[in-house]
């Protein structure tokens, strides 16, 4: 079966299922594993639609499976959070050696984020490991590694998460930071060599196309200025509705220019689904334009990418190429510079219209994590960090508020971490201690009060669950439980 054909060849089914709202979560459909072959499975539907007593969600649930569609967690009394955490390890666990349905075979077990995220997730997984390397699961951070590399040595990349329909796009280049952690938990420079290759075939992928650019032109994942100068950019392989948000994206999708889905998968990619940071008119997701955007967190990880590459030549003795990817990594830097400071904050670069994007947005933060940023930098984006997005429950990821996920009143638990990091490497302990704080004493009070750690919290109201986007606020939560561990222990 070709990979990213099994939703495709039960497409009548599929589009009948989603449209007809069988199951309240779309999501529900594309985990689903087929219990006989697709052919008889078809051939059933052909048949059984056309009487008259047809039940489509009984003829769903007896030739597909939905074993592990959900993690569920139960606890009888309510543990101290680290030892709750210490047990949603084991709970989060799974392995994949075979392929079933949409899910994609990985060589080792992973942990899931939780909720209706039961695969394994690119971005995602380095925030997990953060916690894993507190509570000392060095072979489970190893595999989470393995599992990366195997992924970009087999398909070319890190898929978004590990399901076929998910073949189109990847997620924040993370391995690079995932091999540091790694290293500085085990002080193994031999890390760096043995994932050379894997490191630079993800470069490749997120650098395809670019030999053949004109300048003022874009390509895949990489643009070209009107001064020709290289940027990146997010970007999914396919034009049509998301399989996982179907019936979401035909209704959003009305009367909408004709990229309009490559725009939404493309925004996907950069794990901020959705945001106004978006949206050409800052509100609407009929506006999105992210093809339009060379992003400015995108940018860094591949500066950070590029730094890397040459450590691992330089590792191994390989001059042309340290040469060669030091010389991409200085470059890049002074790009940062030029195309994403608006003189008070960095923001992304809208490609058409040569100038900044006005979103101001916690990707903001990148630089100042990386180090990338002067001390008159990260002292103007202090000051607006602390200003405008710390809250009495953490940072929150933009300054706009619109029913969007990743938009106000929203703390997300990747950018406490990135907060907390880039005001320490700065010197600004204080508001590093705060961001710390703040979070921390918010994921404390809703576990206090539920008996769960959430995918997202609500940064203004400390009384109340975070809320927005295409589906509730998921309990598990990978993430959050490797920053609040990390937090925590620094």
């Amino acid at each position: 079966m070709n990979k990213q054909l099994y939703i495709k060849e039960i497409q009548a089914l599929f589009d009948d299922v989603q449209r007809s709202k069988v199951f309240e979560d779309q999501k529900m459909m594309t985990d689903a594993v087929p219990l006989f072959p697709i052919s008889e499975i078809n051939e059933k539907y052909g048949q059984e639609k056309q009487s008259h007593d047809f039940d489509l969600k009984n003829f769903v649930l007896s030739n597909f499976d939905f074993l592990g569609a959900r993690v569920s967690i139960q606890r009888e009394d309510q543990l101290p959070i680290e030892e709750h955490i210490e047990k949603l390890w084991d709970e989060l666990t799974r392995t994949a050696y075979e392929e079933k349905g949409t899910l994609l075979k990985l060589p080792k077990p992973y942990i899931v984020p939780g909720g209706r995220f039961n695969e394994f997730f690119y971005w995602d997984s380095y925030y997990i490991m953060l916690g894993l390397q507190v509570s000392g699961r060095v072979e489970m951070m190893e595999n989470i590694v393995e599992n990366c590399s195997y992924l970009i040595q087999t398909v070319g990349f890190v898929p978004n998460a590990s399901r076929t329909h998910f073949l189109s796009r990847s997620q924040p280049p993370y391995f690079s930071l995932m091999l540091d952690l790694l290293f500085e938990t085990t002080k193994d420079e031999n890390t760096y060599i043995k994932y050379h290759d894997t490191l630079e075939k993800e470069y490749a992928f997120w650098m395809n196309g670019v030999e053949k650019l004109e300048n003022g032109s874009s390509t895949k994942r990489v643009a070209k200025t009107v001064e020709g100068n290289i940027l990146n950019r997010y970007y999914d392989a396919e034009n049509e509705p998301r399989p996982e948000s179907y019936l979401i994206d035909i209704e959003d999708g009305e009367n909408t220019g004709e990229e309009f889905y490559r725009n939404i998968r493309s925004a996907c990619e950069s794990g901020w689904d959705f945001s106004s940071r978006w949206f050409a008119d800052g509100e609407n997701i009929q506006t999105i334009e992210t093809l339009s955007l060379a992003e400015v967190d995108l940018n860094c990880l591949l500066w950070h990418l590029e730094k890397t590459l040459a450590k691992s030549s330089a590792l191994q003795n390989f001059t042309e190429k340290e040469k060669k990817y030091s010389e991409r990594a200085a470059d890049r830097r002074q790009m940062i510079d030029k195309y994403f400071w608006d003189g008070n904050i960095y923001k992304d670069y809208h490609l058409k219209k040569h100038t900044q994007t006005p979103s101001e947005h916690i990707a903001a933060l990148y630089p100042l994590f990386l180090g990338l940023a002067s001390e008159e930098q990260a002292k103007s984006v202090a000051e607006i960090i602390s200003e405008k997005f710390l809250y009495q429950g953490g940072l929150v990821t933009t300054t706009k508020k619109t029913g969007q996920q990743w938009d106000l009143p929203n703390a997300w638990a990747p950018y406490q971490w990135l907060g907390f990091k880039a005001m320490k490497n700065y010197g600004f302990d204080d508001l590093a201690e705060k961001i710390k704080n703040n979070w921390c004493f918010n994921v404390e009070r809703v576990y206090k009060n539920t008996g769960k750690l959430m995918e997202k919290y609500n940064a203004l109201d400390t009384e109340t669950i975070a809320g927005g986007g295409e589906y509730p606020n998921q309990d598990g939560f990978g993430w959050t439980n490797g920053v609040y561990l990390k937090l925590k222990e620094d």
